[in-house]
């Protein structure tokens, strides 16, 4: 039998960030901005939500509720998303709810439907559109994370305008502005659609969330409506600068799971350094990864496989969970149809890996060097060749907290998880 080689588990250290109380934090943030005194008592306001995984995310939008009702207001929160939950207004409800945004735990009515009004023209012809229910309220607040794009490098990448740019136009323009960003880059399209959005008069502000190497919730920014694109600018500098990202190059990346729950292109591409369209290591700030090796599909990302296309080989089992629907909606609508190709696959882990292996140019597949992940969001835990000792006891970051061994696998030729050590807060 082929002698694949011995893995050793590796914690990367990263400095903690985490907010003591996020919700105490939220509602001062609020406070000090005075969102409340731009607005009259009594003034509906409409507060966007997003699809993504955020950390405390219901903890940080219950208290955005409890804000707007403390001051007199009627919150209510809409699905801001563009065409992710399969682009239906229960799909979208549905995801809300898997975060824990729902009407018994926020305290307000979640109003979901995919109508929209049109917001005129950008100098470059394209058509802004908004939620019709948000467009009806007093005022519009958007929640979203600040962090770095997964198809592109800039200024401004994914967060608060972006949500008001794509969230908020939801399948219409979602639909419509990958289109042009497909030409004027998508980056050009976020800022003019989202100064189209701005110049509605309806978005008193947003809150912005970053979050540190460790997915703990790190910062909290309330930002004034005409504030956001600037200082999106400086949020998106900082929370780069506490990335998280591989330590060593590869031959082989294993990831147990891809999901839209765990990024928005099923893997983060800068995590893995693989574009979207299919180019291999395009982020020179990252190490090379010549494969990558899909075990499976997340449940939280509901059958949708988008970034199953930037996987190398791939387990018959992530084949059988693909909901094709929602995933070609999803790809299509963000133009990026080489990030669903089916790549080759094999009905075992070790036949996955043995075939891969002999793609690296490595003659002795015991001289391979893997390194096995649960998925891109979680790096301060992996398995790494044990050929890679050296380089890993010179790195101050990383610490080995066990012994070499051998890949287990069962009868069948499969693994378990890659076992994620919990990361102890105040630790480092």
């Amino acid at each position: 039998m082929t002698k694949l080689p011995r893995l050793v588990p590796v914690r990367q250290h990263f400095p903690d960030r985490s907010l003591r109380d996020v919700a105490a934090e939220t509602h001062r943030q609020l406070s000090e901005t005075q969102f409340a005194a731009r607005i009259k008592p009594r003034a509906r306001v409409a507060l966007g939500v997003g699809s993504r995984g955020i950390a405390n995310l219901a903890t940080i939008v219950r208290s955005v509720v409890d804000y707007w009702k403390s001051h007199d207001c009627e919150p209510f929160i809409f699905p801001s998303m563009g065409s992710h939950g399969a682009a239906t207004a229960q799909g979208q409800a549905d995801v809300l709810a898997r975060f824990g945004v729902h009407e018994g735990g926020m305290g307000c009515p979640i109003v979901s439907a995919l109508d929209v009004v049109s917001l005129g023209k950008t100098g470059d012809g394209i058509e802004a559109f908004m939620d019709r229910n948000a467009f009806a309220a007093d005022a519009i607040m958007v929640i979203n994370r600040i962090k770095w794009h997964t198809d592109y490098s800039g200024d401004i990448e994914s967060g608060l305008l972006k949500m008001l740019a794509i969230g908020t136009g939801k399948l219409a323009g979602a639909q419509r502005y990958h289109t042009y960003g497909y030409k004027l880059g998508l980056e050009h399209v976020i800022r003019t659609v989202g100064r189209q959005v701005l110049a509605s008069g309806k978005i008193v502000g947003g809150l912005a969330i970053l979050e540190d190497a460790y997915h703990n919730t790190a910062q909290l920014s309330a930002v004034p409506a005409d504030a956001i694109a600037q200082k999106e600018e400086e949020l998106l500098k900082l929370v780069k600068s506490w990335r998280g990202k591989i330590p060593l190059p590869l031959d082989i990346l294993i990831l147990d799971e891809i999901g839209k729950n765990l990024s928005g292109t099923g893997m983060d591409t800068k995590v893995v350094n693989r574009s979207i369209h299919g180019e291999p290591n395009p982020w020179h700030d990252l190490v090379r990864i010549e494969r990558i090796f899909v075990r499976d599909l997340s449940s939280g990302s509901y059958g949708n496989a988008v970034g199953i296309g930037m996987a190398d080989v791939i387990h018959d089992r992530l084949l059988e969970r693909v909901d094709w629907r929602a995933t070609h909606i999803n790809s299509l609508t963000a133009s990026t149809p080489t990030g669903i190709r089916t790549p080759i696959h094999f009905p075992s882990d070790r036949e996955c890996l043995e075939k891969i292996g002999t793609t690296v140019g490595r003659l002795d597949l015991a001289e391979v060097n893997c390194g096995w992940l649960r998925n891109s969001l979680e790096l301060s835990f992996m398995k790494i060749s044990e050929n890679l000792r050296a380089e890993i006891e010179r790195n101050p970051a990383l610490e080995i907290v066990g012994p070499a061994e051998e890949m287990d696998f069962d009868a069948a030729g499969n693994l378990s998880t890659c076992a994620s050590e919990p990361h102890t807060v105040g630790a480092d």
